[in-house]
């Protein structure tokens, strides 16, 4: 077993899971891969036990209906942690995330507790977006940075890379969001512990298979859940405290003979 792990999320995406697991098994870095799949209509699960039987590295977790992404990377993030994987990261199933990245995070993870893929670091890097799409996240950015004081630029960003001790802080069971939602709570939650979160510039493609997963509703939860986070933080614009040290150990002094 390696230390990292990828989890994906799938919701009827047959054409991408293939040609995603090629690309994420193949990379120099050694992965894992994880597919959490909502009981695709269009078979996606099927597929991925397909694949899974093939390659050792590839898991299948099956749920039995749609609950959100939010759920989905729960259920993800549990199983690693029982299994005792070191890197647990977040990827999208429809190839807007770039796996030749990976690399890059893991060399961030090495001194962060939370590493994001930022879209706007330094500039935009958006791929198939029209401008109408682009401003809303945009303005989501500079909404969550004012309302939460947090200074990230890509604070809804979906690929991610934790640390398992950072995954442990969380508390997993207690985090309530879907959607864009969730990727504020997430990096919030820790944020404000006072983790060592990164960011790192990607190139992010929108998909040309399928169709966005975006709602009326995902918006309408983002909009509120961070508010919700900052009376959680007390009304803060700022970490309440850095994580505890561990106690180093000296050692006894020798008697004299």
């Amino acid at each position: 077993m390696n230390k990292t792990l990828v989890v994906v999320p799938t919701y009827n995406e047959r054409e991408n899971l293939p040609p995603l697991a090629q690309r994420l098994l193949g990379l120099a870095v050694p992965v894992d891969m994880l597919v959490v799949d909502d009981n695709s209509p269009d078979g996606t699960g099927k597929i991925a036990d397909e694949l899974a039987a093939k390659h050792p590295s590839l898991h299948v977790l099956h749920r039995t209906e749609k609950n959100g992404l939010g759920r989905a990377y729960i259920a993800g993030f549990k199983w690693a942690l029982e299994r005792g994987y070191e890197l647990v990261f977040e990827l999208d199933g429809d190839f807007s995330h770039n796996p030749d990245d990976i690399p890059m995070f893991l060399e961030a993870a090495k001194d962060a507790d939370l590493v994001l893929g930022s879209r706007y670091l330094n500039g935009i890097r958006i791929i198939n977006w029209p401008l109408s799409r682009l401003m809303l996240s945009k303005c989501a950015a500079k909404y969550v940075q004012l309302i939460t004081g947090m200074p990230f630029t890509d604070p809804t960003g979906g690929y991610k890379c934790f640390r398992r001790r950072a995954l442990e802080a969380v508390g997993l069971d207690a985090v309530r969001s879907n959607g864009y939602s969730f990727q504020i709570e997430m990096t919030h939650k820790l944020w404000r512990q006072g983790m060592k979160v990164s960011e790192v510039p990607i190139i992010f493609t929108d998909r040309f298979q399928g169709h966005s997963k975006m709602s009326g509703h995902i918006v309408k939860e983002a909009l509120w859940m961070v508010w919700r986070l900052w009376f959680q933080n007390g009304m803060r614009r700022r970490p309440r405290s850095s994580p505890p040290k561990k106690k180093c150990e000296m050692p006894a002094p020798s008697r004299a003979v």
